[in-house]
Formats: C-alpha cells, structure tokens, sequence
C-alpha cells in the first residue's frame, strides 16, 4: 500500500543528486571490528571470526559517499597492517582521508561485537591505548575540516586525552567556518570510566551541536531512567535553544523528530533482518547526505519527513546483510526499496 511519504521521498531523492552535495566531515574513531562467524552466538561461543572495518564516524562517512555524497574522515589509526587496510577502505569508498593520521607507537584500536541469541549487543574492545585517542590537536587538518558544510562526530573521542582536547578544537574550527555541526552519541559505556563519566562527558557539549541523532536507550541513560517515549521528557530534558533538529531513532520502528517548530514521527520501512550493525550509522548517513544537498530542510516539515524516510530506508536496506560497510547501501538500493513501499 503506498504512502504519501513514501511517493514524496521517491520524488523529492531525484533532487539529491551528488553534485548538489555539499563536503560532510567525520570526525573519531575508525577501527577493525571483529565479528563471529556465525550469527546469535555469544563471543565466548564464537567459532571463528572474521575482521571488518568499524567506527561509527567512518560508517557515516562512507555512507554518505555510497549513496553519492561528499565526505571526509579525520581519526588517527596505527602504523601498522589494519591501520593502512582502513586508511584504503575510505579511499575505496571515495572518502577523502587526508585528514587520517598515523600512529606510530599505538595500535590500530580492535574491538570483538557480537549480536547474541537473546538480542543483546556484545563489545569486548582493546584500546590500551588505541591509536585513535591519541590525536593531538596539531595534527588536525585545520583547512579540511573549515571546508566542512556539516562536522558530524560522536561522544567515544571525548573518552581521553589527548583526543578529547583534539575534537574539542575541530568543533571550534568548524564552528567558526559555518558548518552545521552534527551529534550521535553513540554511547558505549564499557568505554567510559564509569556511567557517571559517560554522562556527563556526553552532555557537556550537548549544548552547542546544531542537529542530534540519539537512541531510546540513550535517552533513558541520559535522563537518568525517564521514559524515552515521552515527547516532553526528550522536550523537557534533552532539546536546547540552539538546536535546529532531534532525532530520536527507534531501530524497525522508524523515528521521532523535534524542531522548535514542529514535531512528529515517520515510520520504518519493513524488511528481513540479517544484521543490525552499522544500522544507525547508514541511518545518519542517509539524513546528512540530504542535508548536505539541502541545508534548509529542517525548516520545512514536509521535506524533513521525505529525508528521515529516505534515512530509515538506508537504515533498512542495511540490515539486510552482514557487516557495517559493507552492507551500506547506494542511492539506487534506497531508491529501490523506497519503490516497493511506495507501490
């Protein structure tokens, strides 16, 4: 049966072509995820497993470039095998990766993730340290990152210094050159020091990001244990003066949205999942791909709707197969799906 999002976004993709796209920079960690062999197993049950390249930064980035965007990453891997392996997967996928940075005495960060039988997510990471908390804020490439239209980044570069210091200063610069500046938490508390760090390490820069993605577990953990389907907890709590856009994702589901001026819901797009990682990632992707061709179109609820169902199909198509990267999916895979829910 078809709908009128689904017809208007159909539509309205035709204009979100990749020459009207406007430079994304992704800012964190890039990383080698190591992910059993089998699936709905634990990690300790795990046959084999096989290496991929991961972190949600430079998820976002190649799913802005694969469905014909403009992106860049800048991070920092190890000298060593996997790191020149992920410097290779972003200029692979049309990434412009001048801004990585090698490290010469750290290792390239691993991290071994399981979804389990019981639907639960399982991480066990090696970062004792990882070469990506130790960017320091003289190798960032300054002139890159004041091209940026929209600086996207998460919350895992504020965990240490000297890195924390580094993605302080790259929000300024890019601040100050304009750009939109973009947020996906992306909590992952194994990580911090403890709930308490995450917490307020991830809220203290709440404040100055322009557009938010968070999860409804997100909110629960932020809110300290409110209920993330209550429209005015996420008003009350987690919406600031200065944003322009919330997003709250809610995985099948679809997702929530708040502006200062309206808010709503658009619906997921069904499909067989195979795999949710990296499902968010291409979900962020997906909207800042739209907001790179149409920087406005927060404004307009109309045209918001048509992206965030374009974002929740990319989110959909990805599922669909295994893996992050290389389950990404191109503009015409989105534009696919988006026909058979529109038919």
């Amino acid at each position: 049966m078809a709908t009128d999002d689904s017809n208007d976004a159909l539509s309205h993709a035709n204009g979100w072509r990749p020459g009207n796209s406007l430079l994304v920079v992704c800012f964190g960690e890039m990383l080698i995820d190591f992910v059993p062999s089998v699936g709905g197993v634990s990690l300790a049950e795990a046959p084999a497993f096989e290496k991929a390249a991961g972190g949600a930064p430079a998820n976002v980035a190649v799913g802005i470039s694969r469905l014909g965007g403009s992106a860049a990453f800048v991070g920092k891997v190890g000298d060593d095998e996997f790191g020149y392996m992920l410097a290779n997967i972003l200029k692979q996928n049309n990434v412009d990766n001048s801004g990585v940075r090698f490290d010469h005495n750290a290792r390239t960060a691993l991290a071994f993730v399981t979804n389990r039988a019981d639907g639960e997510r399982e991480f066990l990471f090696f970062r004792h340290p990882s070469a990506d908390m130790l960017l320091h804020e003289s190798e960032l490439d300054v002139e890159l990152i004041s091209k940026a239209k929209i600086f996207h980044y998460g919350s895992i570069s504020l965990i240490d210094e000297p890195c924390k210091s580094a993605h302080l200063a790259a929000m300024k610069i890019a601040k100050n050159s304009g750009s939109i500046l973009s947020y996906d938490p992306n909590l992952r508390l194994p990580l911090w020091p403890s709930a308490e760090a995450a917490r307020e390490g991830i809220m203290n820069i709440w404040d100055q990001a322009d557009i938010i993605k968070i999860s409804e577990e997100e909110i629960t953990f932020l809110t300290g244990g409110e209920d993330p389907n209550d429209d005015n907890v996420v008003l009350d709590r987690l919406f600031h003066p200065n944003l322009k856009l919330l997003i709250v994702t809610e995985g099948s589901e679809g997702c929530r949205y708040f502006t200062k001026e309206f808010r709503g819901r658009v619906a997921g797009v069904k499909v067989k999942a195979v795999d949710t990682t990296g499902a968010g990632d291409a979900f962020v992707g997906g909207i800042l791909f739209c907001l790179a061709s149409d920087p406005n179109l927060y404004k307009d609820e109309e045209r918001l709707r048509q992206a965030l169902l374009f974002a929740n199909v990319c989110g959909a198509v990805t599922v669909t197969k295994r893996g992050a990267i290389p389950a990404l999916p191109t503009k015409e895979a989105v534009l696919s799906l988006l026909t058979q829910a529109a038919s």
